[in-house]
């Protein structure tokens, strides 16, 4: 039993320990087009590009001969992203939120540059307007929530001990948001490429 405890605090205290990394980001969100599943009409919806505000908390799990594996915390707010389509029943602008927990392993931790490949998942908000791009009201519900899948890779240059440049590209696929009329396909994909700093805690 008092080996278990031991054993337990130390791995408390070990990861406590652990260096801590803070980083914000601020991106260009882009999404691919999607085609609307109307009769007897070729129509597609387009996004426009919008703000990624972005936050990451990562902490180290894991430190590897050339590698560290971090755990990570990843959220991604957008406040717009304007639609258009021939078709003016279709929602006219969506939200977006996501949060998504997952891995990050960071190669050459030590050096000067740092590349990084992560991955992860969770939760996924849309936001839609209250009115289509007519300017009527629109019949989609205000919010969709659901899951979300994250893959990306990136970069971080140190300037200072305990503070780091980061470049990023992210790849995030949702189920879709609510645009007022149906569409082909299950998934929508979004797109962020985006620079900030990191900041570093902990050894």
């Amino acid at each position: 039993m008092k080996r278990i405890l031991f054993t337990l605090l130390f791995s408390i205290t070990a990861l406590n320990a652990a260096e801590r990394e803070i980083g914000l980001t601020l991106g260009a969100l882009s999404a691919t087009d999607r085609q609307l599943s109307v009769a007897g009409r070729a129509d597609y919806i387009s996004f426009s590009k919008g703000t990624a505000l972005q936050a990451n908390y990562a902490q180290r799990l894991v430190r590897l001969p050339f590698a560290d594996l971090l755990g990570e915390v990843h959220l991604l707010a957008s406040p717009q992203q304007q639609l258009s389509a021939q078709t003016t029943s279709v929602t006219r602008d969506i939200a977006v939120l996501y949060i998504t927990p997952g891995v990050r392993l960071k190669f050459l931790p030590g050096s000067k540059v740092s590349p990084w490949l992560a991955a992860g998942g969770g939760y996924s908000l849309y936001e839609q307007s209250t009115v289509t791009i007519a300017g009527s009201p629109n019949g989609a519900p205000r919010h969709t929530s659901g899951g979300v899948l994250q893959f990306g890779g990136g970069v971080d240059v140190k300037v200072l001990p305990w503070v780091s440049l980061r470049g990023e590209l992210r790849d995030f696929f949702t189920g879709s948001p609510k645009f007022n009329l149906p569409v082909t396909g299950t998934g929508q994909n979004q797109f962020v490429a985006g620079g900030g700093f990191v900041l570093r805690f902990g050894k």
